[in-house]
């Protein structure tokens, strides 16, 4: 059966893409990937013959370009951003890739969501702080209708993708009080990472003065400023 391999890039930082993952980079004859948000680093320290970025290509498009190089003998990378689980849109891509033929072997990465984590040196999960954590996004031009009132309470970590561009909105849809600590974390582990901290009230505000409407990530609740919040772990009494 013919094979293709969809690598999770990592967050941004080179370095952070998994071992296996930089192997299948290093050792891919045709390299196809998500231009508008993979560090164009890792695509230079590919040795690959053929590189396509598939922005702007279709699902069948990209599917036609993989099926052709496989069929050709060649070993295929499909990298994407971040890990490929989280909003990667890859369900859609096995199951065209399956009709025709190619399995698929998955490579996990290392998520944005944890880069911003680092970046503000805090843990989404935290004992008396929040045991509960919430990926979403909000409402926009591909959903039509989210849960943002009913998934952002307190008690919870709220981590929102896709949602830079419609910050103002999502701040006055979540049920948190208005002090409840926020950030914005943009490109989480490149060189031009920005960290924004504020609350409910004022993060948008922030935000916007900043410039930041795109490539970031919205995290919400204690855990942004968990300092003077936490419980002291079972782990470390």
């Amino acid at each position: 059966m013919y094979k293709v391999f969809f690598v999770g890039a990592g967050p941004g930082d080179p370095g952070l893409i998994t071992v296996k993952g930089m192997d299948l980079l290093k050792n891919a004859e045709v390299l196809v990937y998500t231009g508008s948000l993979v560090n164009p680093e890792l695509v230079e320290r590919s040795p690959a013959a053929v590189k396509l970025n598939s922005w702007g290509m279709n699902l069948e498009e990209t599917g036609d370009a993989i099926e052709s190089a496989v069929k050709q003998g060649k070993r295929v990378v499909r990298l994407h951003s971040g890990d490929p689980s989280i909003f990667g849109s890859i369900v859609e891509q096995i199951d065209d890739l399956s009709k025709r033929g190619i399995e698929v072997e998955i490579v996990p990465g290392v998520s944005s969501m944890f880069a911003a984590a680092a970046a503000l040196q805090t843990q989404l999960t935290l004992k008396g702080v929040a045991d509960t954590l919430v990926i979403t996004r909000p409402a926009g031009e591909t959903l039509e209708v989210d849960e943002l009132p009913e998934l952002a309470k307190p008690g919870r970590s709220l981590v929102v993708f896709l949602g830079t561009g419609h910050l103002e909105k999502v701040m006055s849809r979540v049920s948190y009080p208005q002090d409840t600590p926020a950030a914005v974390v943009y490109h989480a582990s490149w060189p031009d990472q920005k960290v924004l901290k504020g609350t409910v009230a004022d993060i948008a505000a922030k935000a916007k003065a900043a410039g930041i409407d795109k490539t970031a990530l919205i995290l919400v609740g204690g855990i942004v400023e968990p300092f003077s919040r936490y419980h002291r772990s079972v782990l470390y009494s």
